[in-house]
């Protein structure tokens, strides 16, 4: 796409306005009942906001935080920012008050929008009491702020279609912190627009009726990508998870095109399959050729994914194991992969030419260079972040004087365009042998064993690895000798496969599960590994010199 045809996300916004004012956009659910938002009725309330925001005589370009789950007032809201012609910076709703604090004196933000949260009155009082907030309505609003409802009632919609312009910021995303502080991506318009038009061959951007379903945190760059920016350059409708609870509900009525989960989620899927049929179950029932379409629509079915055409996976590592599972099913998960830095935009698994053991061919304008002596992946392309906010040593860490891109991945490019990860720079680590370890192989060579759920390889004060589980609800719910003869199989296969050095010692089977709230995850379903690593270091020696080889904490 020419620069001459670029358009900002608010351009988008505003021909389907024009073009479909009636049409449902956002679609929020409160039990089996939704609260629909038209394109104009979204358009309107964005505009009021935006009204309201100018009479707050911010300096042009200020940074508005946005904090809360998914619902339609988050879209809304940052629609008005932009409206407004200043800067969305939001936030994860899991943050603690210092996290929330921490991010917000170092992003300047002078007004806060406050919406779907969990703890409230744990995060307030990290909110610096310069900051001008704003409550949603519905969700327990919080009368020490100005009013959503009381702002809509009081102010005109603003006059026109005022629109950024391409290199104007669009947004500052702060990282979800595995290691360290979360640092603040810069993103402008134009990368945004340059990384929807690099991607529109391999994204459908035009199907007639879209739908989305969005439940992952909007404040991570896949989610804004393939539910907010998609939604808005394709005019379809969002739907949203109103809960955990209700969210197999929620994606049943969605039925969505368009779909994305992380990992974890696919795996959580499959073990709600296999609950209901086991696998011997489904084997013989697909090889029955009267049964196997029946069978493999009524498990797309159930998910709500019988619609969808663009199945995505991505944030983390997906076994090529799981990805065949679910291609026996006629469900074809395309891997993609990308950070923040890049806006999530490297490549993805092309649904006609699978190719297992990558994440997926590059995208046109993207570039990807391999690092002679660590065999890091560089990239550069039209969609490159500008830097991280206040940090200048750390930008110049990251994107080199040529434009490249350091992205801490370790990978392999082949001839034909297709990306191999087989580590991360800073997660490789010496034995007490001296020889270097990439955890995130050998774990994936955990990944047929559907007795586990999570797991960590750690090992750097010890001569061999050792390998941290957490059992799936099917292994919690097994007999622990059968999970142990299992357990002990796979290391038994895995094993004669590695290096000598690379072998498992050790299998350590957890009792608490890894999860945002204990701080063991991101809230992209990350494993931070430094976290985990530092909690279990004193056990790790005790646990090396067992004599058995699966192990219960």
């Amino acid at each position: 796409m020419a620069a001459a045809q670029l358009k900002t996300l608010v351009d988008w916004f505003y021909e389907w306005e024009q073009k479909q004012p009636d049409n449902v956009y956002l679609r929020q659910p409160f039990g089996d009942e939704f609260k629909d938002f038209t394109w104009a009725e979204v358009g309107q309330q964005a505009r009021q906001l935006a009204a309201y925001l100018h009479t707050l005589n911010l300096p042009p370009a200020s940074h508005i935080g946005l904090v809360s789950k998914n619902c339609a007032e988050w879209v809304i809201a940052d629609l008005a920012i932009m409206i407004s012609g200043h800067v969305s910076v939001p936030f994860y709703a899991t943050l603690t008050a210092d996290q929330i604090n921490q991010v917000l004196v170092h992003s300047g933000c002078k007004v806060l929008f406050v919406g779907k949260l969990d703890d409230w009155k744990g995060m307030k009082p990290g909110i610096p009491t310069s900051v001008h907030c704003i409550s949603f309505p519905t969700y327990n609003p919080d009368a020490d702020h100005a009013q959503w409802n009381d702002i809509l009632a009081k102010h005109q919609p603003i006059a026109g279609n005022p629109a950024p312009s391409l290199d104007d910021l669009f947004s500052i995303f702060y990282t979800s912190g595995t290691t360290g502080n979360p640092k603040g991506v810069m993103v402008t318009f134009r990368a945004t627009s340059e990384a929807i038009a690099g991607t529109a061959i391999t994204v459908p951007q035009n199907l007639p009726n879209s739908r989305f379903f969005s439940y992952l945190p909007l404040c991570h760059v896949a989610e804004r990508n393939i539910v907010e920016a998609t939604s808005i350059v394709s005019g379809g409708t969002v739907y949203f998870a109103e809960s955990l609870d209700s969210f197999a509900k929620n994606l049943a009525v969605a039925k969505p095109t368009h779909f994305l989960a992380v990992p974890r989620i696919w795996t959580k899927f499959q073990m709600g399959i296999l609950g209901k049929m086991p696998q011997k179950k489904l084997d013989l029932f697909l090889k029955i050729p009267i049964l196997n379409n029946i069978v493999k629509k009524k498990i797309r079915t159930g998910l709500g994914l019988n619609d969808t055409v663009l199945v995505l996976t991505g944030a983390a590592p997906m076994p090529a194991s799981l990805i065949q599972w679910y291609r026996r099913l006629g469900i074809v998960i395309q891997e993609a992969y990308g950070m923040t830095e890049n806006l999530g935009a490297v490549c993805m698994m092309p649904a006609n030419k699978v190719k297992d053991g990558t994440v997926g061919k590059l995208y046109p304008g993207m570039k990807v260079e391999i690092a002679d002596e660590t065999g890091e992946i560089l990239t550069k392309s039209g969609w490159n972040m500008t830097g991280y906010y206040r940090e200048p040593e750390l930008t110049a860490e990251t994107i080199d004087a040529d434009g490249w891109i350091h992205t801490g991945d370790v990978g392999e490019l082949d001839s034909e365009g297709y990306l191999k990860i087989t580590g991360r720079v800073k997660e490789m680590y010496k034995t007490s042998k001296g020889e270097y370890i990439a955890p995130s192989q050998l774990e994936m060579g955990f990944s047929e064993n559907s007795f586990i759920e999570q797991i960590c390889v750690v090992g750097q004060s010890l001569p061999q690895p050792i390998a941290l589980i957490i059992l799936s609800e099917m292994g919690r719910n097994c007999d622990p000798d059968e999970v142990t003869h299992s357990l002990k199989e796979t290391v038994s296969e895995l094993n004669p496969r590695l290096k000598s050095y690379e072998r498992i010692k050790k299998v350590v089977v957890l009792k608490e599960a890894w999860t945002v709230d204990n701080n063991m995850m991101t809230p992209t379903m990350k494993t931070k590994r430094n976290v985990i690593e530092k909690k279990f270091a004193p056990n790790m020696e005790p646990w090396y010199d067992k004599k058995e080889v699966i192990i219960w904490e």
